[in-house]
């Protein structure tokens, strides 16, 4: 921001609008919009539960689509560790209004924010993640499971679909995953190659190990 004289009169009465349109700016410099923005974003830091809403609201349609997922970004993070810290604490999930208490949100937020949070493109993007790191799960698993852990070694047959099968006819179901072990890569289709006798030979493994 360049260190020109800026109007604070005419920032202070936009803000003063019930609510700030496009048309609203069209009458600003490039300095005057930047002194907005920053204004703005300082009354926003400050704001909590139904103001914050009441403001959010007035700035609704000059906001850039970038910044509304910043916003949305803020809220998840914020529920998001509410939640993990009562649940830590409480070991039972916090209701609404707990947890507009403890991120300063108010429950109207929370509400909406739970209400589409299957629909927001940050969910999708979130599950992606999740699945990314699904193969270096089953890789661990397998790894406990070598060292002997009958749990892990059970949990790892049945991801791969080994557990439940029938001696003669053993089925695989299809997944995507595969672990590494070396230099050698155990994928779905390598295991759809084995015979039933050499499907039994790895479960003994898994199962005998240490």
């Amino acid at each position: 921001m360049t260190n020109l004289p800026v109007p604070i009169a005419k920032i202070d009465h936009l803000l003063s609008l019930e609510k700030i349109t496009q048309k609203d700016l069209e009458g600003l410099n490039q300095v005057e919009r930047e002194c907005l923005a920053k204004t703005a974003t300082q009354t926003l830091t400050q704001l909590k539960g139904a103001e914050r809403d009441n403001f959010l609201d007035k700035i609704d349609l000059i906001v850039p689509a970038s910044t509304k997922n910043d916003i949305w970004e803020h809220n998840h993070s914020l529920i998001n560790r509410a939640v993990s810290n009562y649940m830590g604490q409480n070991g039972v999930m916090p209701n609404k209004n707990t947890i507009a208490r403890e991120t300063g949100l108010s429950r109207q937020t929370v509400a909406k924010h739970f209400a589409a949070y299957k629909r927001h493109p940050a969910y999708t993007a979130e599950m992606e993640q999740f699945k990314f790191m699904a193969p270096n799960v089953l890789a661990n698993v397998f790894k406990h499971a070598l060292n002997g852990d009958i749990k892990a070694a059970r949990l790892y047959l049945q991801m791969v679909g080994a557990a439940n099968k029938q001696p003669a006819n053993t089925v695989i179901n299809e997944q995507n995953n595969y672990i590494q072990i070396n230099n050698t890569i155990l994928s779905q289709e390598n295991l759809k190659q084995l015979s039933p006798e050499q499907l039994n030979q790895i479960e003994n493994i898994i199962m005998n190990n240490g």
